[in-house]
């Protein structure tokens, strides 16, 4: 089956009458890695987000596939372990959407790193994590630290720790780990709203989902089901009358950009600040982002924004790290927030409170996973699906394999890992220049799309001989996005499959009426949807420039 387009939704819909093996809810990482670590092992899988795929969390993280350095301050060894050596499966199974990163980790005399233990934890970070040789840290002096960055305060600086991380487009990953599902036999709908869970017996079978694009209803069955989403996981949980002992406590992080003209780092830092939090300034594409924060948040989930308050603690901390940098609100060109979904541990603050997976299996069958990081989300999905495979085991007398997905490249990543990306951007790059395409083109798609980046030169050739007011880079762009990427509105092409409304606003504000006019001409929209999903731009191009008001 292809990817859904809008064409084929109809059509694909037909699949919704068949019984699955595993009905996965949310279009998240952890039900994207679940989709495919299931149909790999022969299961069939149908998965159905309410929002957009990876509307949710998985959009709006720090994007990086971390190992979780902070953690062995709390000394949860097992997970830096464990995380830190799914970081190199990830980047291995999709490197135009994962790349390693050199992160600076200051040291201050009052800070709350010293030279000693961090040289010691980098140390066991390394060995913990499998580092491989050439990525392991490096103990940097004061002049070694200033010329990497010199924008760093240089009063009580001691020198810093150097280490690798991964950097990573949070969305993009999502989608390809989807893709790649599809690609294998599963069937994947965004939009679609299960509304209620099916029982017989006592058990789950099946859910009520609502198309939200077409507001019709399907009753879908399933010899399993898995809760996959993120901070909606108690909701779901309520569905199903299991919401009791332990719980989700949602947070929130919020990340503010700006240009690298205003703030030019040239090096991505960890660091500490002055209530002892850790934050992370990252350069990307031009420009420069810092981010977390970690606070309580308790109202609406699929909606969270930043404040003032929000933006001045951020602020604050530049101010405190960086020198030289007169920033202020006014240079903040666009900001997010997400909520983490982590589980409940009495008498911790936010900032203490592990961010380990859990794993809740209800009377009725219901499998529900809360909690986890992004980087551990393929060994979330093979200890989800491993309990699959026991309940189908024991339910149709099949027999299914471990896990496949520890070596299987993600849609967009058949180049050869991690040193075949290298030679295939050669070769792509050359055809692509053949083709007339723009060089910085080139090498942005590349690195989005990887392998599929050819269906986006078939798609330039075919629009460049057109009189469009759409150029040509961008027109394909979206065309491939709406055939390929499950893209219905807006906002899915300018924040999830592009990025573009966090990293380059002005981009969106200069092009969103004629990708509006391309994609209501594409979906045949009557003029009220069109007016609908141009206002919902508006709205979301509003949220990222302006903070909302204190709750």
């Amino acid at each position: 089956m292809n990817f859904l387009n809008n064409q084929l939704r109809e059509i694909n819909k037909e699949v919704l009458q068949n019984q699955f093996d595993l009905i996965v809810i949310g279009g998240g990482i952890t039900g994207a890695g679940i989709a495919l670590d299931a149909v790999t092992r022969g299961m069939s899988v149908l998965l159905l987000e309410m929002q957009d795929i990876a509307a949710g969390t998985s959009s709006r993280s720090t994007k990086l596939v971390h190992g979780g350095l902070r953690y062995l301050k709390n000394f949860e060894v097992k997970m830096v372990a464990e995380v830190g050596k799914e970081r190199e499966i990830v980047y291995e199974n999709g490197p135009h959407v994962t790349t390693p990163e050199w992160m600076l980790l200051p040291l201050y005399e009052k800070g709350s790193f010293g030279s000693f233990s961090t040289n010691i934890g980098l140390r066991v970070y390394d060995y913990l994590a499998g580092v491989k040789k050439d990525e392991r840290r490096q103990m940097l002096s004061v002049e070694e630290t200033l010329e990497k960055e010199p924008l760093l305060k240089k009063e009580g600086l001691k020198g810093s720790g150097y280490y690798v991380e991964y950097k990573t487009d949070d969305a993009r990953l999502t989608l390809e780990v989807l893709k790649k599902a599809v690609e294998e036999g599963a069937a994947a709908f965004n939009y679609m709203k299960v509304e209620q869970l099916l029982y017989r017996d006592g058990k789950v079978i099946g859910v009520k989902a609502n198309d939200l694009l077409s507001n019709t209803q399907y009753n879908v069955y399933g010899e399993t089901v898995v809760n996959a989403t993120g901070p909606w996981v108690d909701h779901i949980r309520s569905m199903d009358h299991t919401k009791h002992n332990k719980h989700l406590y949602h947070t929130k992080g919020v990340h503010v950009v700006f240009d690298q003209a205003k703030f030019p780092l040239q090096q991505a830092v960890y660091y500490d600040t002055s209530d002892g939090r850790m934050v992370f300034a990252i350069p990307r594409e031009g420009k420069t982002y810092v981010g977390t924060t970690d606070t309580e948040f308790t109202e609406e989930l699929s909606t969270p924004t930043i404040t003032k308050d929000d933006r001045a603690y951020l602020l604050d901390t530049i101010r405190d790290m960086f020198q030289g940098l007169d920033l202020t609100e006014d240079d903040i060109e666009s900001t997010w927030a997400g909520i983490r979904p982590l589980i409940h541990e009495e008498g911790k603050s936010p900032s203490e409170i592990s961010r380990k997976d859990e794993v809740f299996v209800s009377d009725s069958g219901l499998i529900s996973i809360a909690g986890g990081k992004l980087t551990g989300y393929r060994k979330m999905a093979e200890q989800i699906v491993d309990q699959v495979s026991d309940v189908l085991s024991n339910k149709t007398d099949r027999s299914f394999p471990e896990s496949q997905t520890k070596h299987y490249p993600i849609s967009g990543a058949n180049v050869g890992g991690s040193k075949g990306f290298k030679a295939f951007k050669a070769i792509a790059t050359n055809e692509g220049q053949d083709k007339g395409i723009p060089d910085e083109v080139l090498s942005q798609w590349i690195d989005r799309y990887g392998s599929n980046v050819h269906l986006l030169f078939n798609e330039y050739e075919r629009v460049k001989v057109l009189e469009d007011e759409l150029a040509p880079e961008i027109h394909s762009e979206l065309l491939y996005s709406m055939m390929h990427e499950l893209v219905y509105k807006p906002v899915d092409f300018f924040i999830r499959r592009t990025g573009a409304l966090f990293f380059d606003i002005k981009w969106v504000e200069k092009y969103k009426e004629p990708v509006v006019k391309k994609m209501s001409e594409f979906f045949e929209w009557n003029d009220e949807e069109t007016d609908i999903y141009y206002k919902e731009l508006d709205i979301a191009i509003k949220q990222a420039k302006e903070p909302t008001p204190q709750a």
